[in-house]
């Protein structure tokens, strides 16, 4: 590409108040640049056309904006895919954050905001000539096709939502007939307004709409033998009736649901211990049959107790709240009053959780006249004519509730995802990897269990990663329904603890994440969380030497190997953080718009300032998806911090490659400050394990200083989120006080 550079500089929003605008001009000037203009509005139609005009006129196509975050007007400024455009904050980062310059200060050390923007400038220059324009990656006759795993409700809708939206659908079943946990169901929570009545399932009717949909294809009494490929390219291996038959699917919805939670867990209530004391599922088949019973002589149950986290939210057996179980006894508590008025129903409780229009159904549930008791569960004990007595500590009145005479004792069980059951996989590794391991700090690995449901031919393991109680997932605040396996995602109660009503609307999102998913793989652009990227990372194996960290790092199982143990990167499957490329010690990955010499030539693209000239020069790597926002959110407040700090976004932190480091302190930065997303449990790193890896990588970075006869507390890592930009100012002085007691960097003199 024969690169033609204009720049374009805003002086609106108060940007030409806070520096003289010249100096910019002249800053870019100094580049090899074909035009540079300014405009008071460059996002207006005058400036945007003042753009197209240079690029019409002039053949402009390498573009720097200078003005406002990249984060806003990006549609205004798309010029389209056959140009280059980097976008440089000055308004945001420089004008909002720093003190306005002087009007003498152009000419005197004071010009610490209007130098600021002239580096960003020179820095932008330097990525965009080292830039080039991303190729898509585009397989030949890429599949549309949408695979349901698995037949109940939610799976149920998934495929009809994908089927009634025009592509074609492949739902497999284990079971020999659809509906699941439907079959089982006398009457639903309410769904629609006025939220207050029950509903029939009506399963026929659901199967019967999906079985005479012309998109869609079922087996049941299926299971899924493999899935190799990746998004578009998928070849779904289904073992049905006693063969085999290979789909080709272009994205895949996992619904696979969940089961109660283990027996064992409900001990400590009576069960198994007393026959009256049953589970909301014999209720449910109690219910279907019109009669609820007592099991140990068939008589009517007249006075029925429901206790509430049966198993659940106790840590020392299923931690975490199951969401249905409250409204599953308010629902059962229904078909006791509707199924025999006299009856008298107890709901002991820790918390009554029916948020939403279930409020609706709560109130209804009160008025049958049902008591609620909230207090935890002390015992529970059987007289001789079987009936029970239920004993709790009654939170609101205080002291001892006690319920004798119960027929039934009703536990709101949990539930479980089958995703968590089965052996933790552990991957095989030769004797030198064993080793090389064992000699370096790594991220801890992904917890996979073989829970055969997918049965993924990924060098990373058969199933999908899963967080700690075994619901797969990728980020569970910003992505749901994506799991840590591009193209896959999950839906119901297998992705996190619902209700039936959840579960609808569940399965309608992850339908329509798989069609983004195969429409964004045809166009060979990313899904997410970089909708729309089309640069992928490229490999020189030439120069590759099996060393299986971009492999092992990766967090999405995009790069299996060869027989050869060289990389094979699955570019569909690829996210583009950018992790492998950080991970590779010979730097032989890189992407056309991001590479590691490109960053290079940001850091040393600007000129240092003498040891006395200056207070602390701070280099800040931060994360695009966190930092970033965090910093952009400090400047719309109007946050001061000082302007000796330059930033370079970058995709992730994972992306971090320890050279950029040794650039940075050989160039005479002070210090260098990594901001990114928090890790651990309950993560917030959009690529899993981004901000984890590079406080690893950095933990080898003093055996680079000691190297450079520098300080190892001039890098430090930092974890933020878009809500901590008020704490941004106190982060940036605080590390510039530090490094002015350490002194200036030795080297920037040289």
């Amino acid at each position: 590409m024969d690169k033609k550079y204009g720049v374009y500089i805003c002086s609106g929003c108060g940007i030409g108040d806070a520096m003289d605008i010249d100096t910019l001009v002249e800053a870019a000037e100094e580049n090899n640049i074909q035009a540079c203009k300014t405009s008071p509005f460059l996002c207006g139609k005058e400036g945007v056309e003042m753009i197209k005009k240079d690029i019409e006129e002039e053949g402009i196509n390498t573009i720097i904006i200078a003005a406002c975050s990249g984060r806003v007007n990006y549609d205004v400024f798309d010029f389209g895919n056959d140009k280059i455009v980097e976008r440089v904050n000055i308004r945001e980062q420089v004008a909002w954050v720093h003190e306005p310059d002087g009007p003498d200060a152009v000419d005197e050390e004071e010009d610490h905001t209007g130098r600021h923007a002239q580096d960003l400038i020179h820095m932008a220059y330097a990525k965009v000539k080292s830039m080039e324009l991303p190729e898509p990656y585009k397989i030949e006759d890429p599949s549309k096709t949408i695979l349901v795993v698995g037949g109940g409700l939610t799976g149920i809708t998934a495929a009809l939502e994908s089927a009634n939206a025009g592509y074609k659908t492949v739902l497999v079943e284990k079971e020999d007939k659809l509906g699941g946990w439907l079959n089982k169901v006398y009457k639903m929570t309410p769904l629609r307004a006025p939220y207050t009545d029950l509903e029939d399932p009506k399963v026929e009717e659901k199967v019967k709409e999906l079985e005479d949909n012309p998109n869609v294809t079922v087996y049941t009494s299926a299971k899924i033998k493999k899935i190799a490929g990746g998004p578009g390219m998928f070849d779904a291996t289904i073992e049905a009736s006693g063969s085999e038959v290979t789909e080709r699917v272009g994205a895949i919805v996992l619904a696979a649901g969940s089961i109660p939670v283990k027996d064992e867990y409900l001990t400590h209530l009576g069960y198994g211990k007393y026959k009256n004391v049953v589970t909301h599922a014999e209720v449910e088949e109690m219910a279907k049959n019109g009669k609820i019973v007592r099991p140990s002589d068939g008589q009517e149950a007249k006075k029925i107790a429901f206790i509430q986290c049966a198993g659940s939210r106790d840590p020392e057996r299923l931690p975490y709240c199951s969401a249905a179980c409250c409204v599953e006894s308010l629902k059962q508590a229904i078909y006791v009053n509707e199924l025999n008025s006299e009856a008298m129903t107890y709901i002991f409780y820790k918390d009554i959780r029916a948020a939403g229009t279930y409020e609706h159904f709560y109130k209804k549930v009160q008025e049958t006249g049902a008591v609620f008791i909230k207090g935890e569960i002390t015992g529970i004990k059987e007289a001789d004519d079987g009936t029970l007595t239920v004993e709790s500590e009654d939170v609101l009145l205080g002291g001892k509730a006690s319920v004798e005479g119960v027929d039934l004792v009703v536990l709101a069980t949990g539930m479980t995802p089958r995703t968590a059951f089965g052996q933790e996989v552990e991957l095989e590794i030769s004797d030198d990897e064993a080793a090389a391991a064992a000699e370096e700090e790594k991220a801890p690995a992904d917890n996979i269990i073989a829970s055969d449901i997918l049965n993924l031919d990924y060098r990373q393991g058969p199933e999908l990663p899963t967080l700690k109680y075994g619901f797969p997932d990728s980020h569970f605040i910003c992505f749901p329904y994506e799991t840590r396996r591009t193209g896959i995602y999950a839906a119901g109660s297998v992705r996190a603890p619902m209700d039936m009503a959840k579960a609808v609307t569940d399965a309608t999102g992850a339908a329509l994440k798989a069609i983004q998913c195969v429409e964004s793989t045809a166009r060979g652009a990313a899904v997410h969380p970089r909708s729309g990227d089309l640069s992928y990372p490229e490999f020189n194996l030439n120069r590759c030497t099996q060393c299986k960290r971009c492999t092992e790092e990766c967090p999405f199982g995009a790069i299996n190997e060869d027989e050869k143990t060289n990389p094979l990167p699955n570019p569909t499957r690829c996210r583009r953080c950018g992790t492998c490329m950080g991970a590779c010690p010979e730097r032989i990955i890189s992407f056309k718009n991001y590479s590691v010499p490109m960053i290079g030539n940001m850091i040393k693209a600007i000129e240092m300032p003498e040891e006395d000239e200056e207070k602390p020069r701070i280099l800040v790597f931060a994360c695009e998806n966190d930092a970033i926002p965090a910093l952009d959110m400090a400047g719309i407040n109007r946050l001061k911090y000082n302007p000796w700090v330059r930033v370079i976004p970058v995709r992730c932190l994972g992306s971090l490659n320890l050279v950029w480091i040794a650039d940075a302190m050989s160039e005479g930065y002070d210090g260098v400050l990594l901001m990114g997303c928090k890790h651990g449990e309950d993560y917030q790193c959009h690529f899993i394990k981004g901000s984890e890896l590079a406080e690893i990588r950095l933990s080898k970075v003093s055996e680079t200083l000691d190297r450079l006869g520098l300080e190892s507390e001039r890098v430090k890592a930092i974890e933020v989120n878009i809500m901590d930009y008020k704490k941004i100012p106190q982060i940036l002085d605080e590390f510039a006080e530090e490094l002015e007691e350490l002194g200036p960097n030795p080297m920037k003199d040289f």
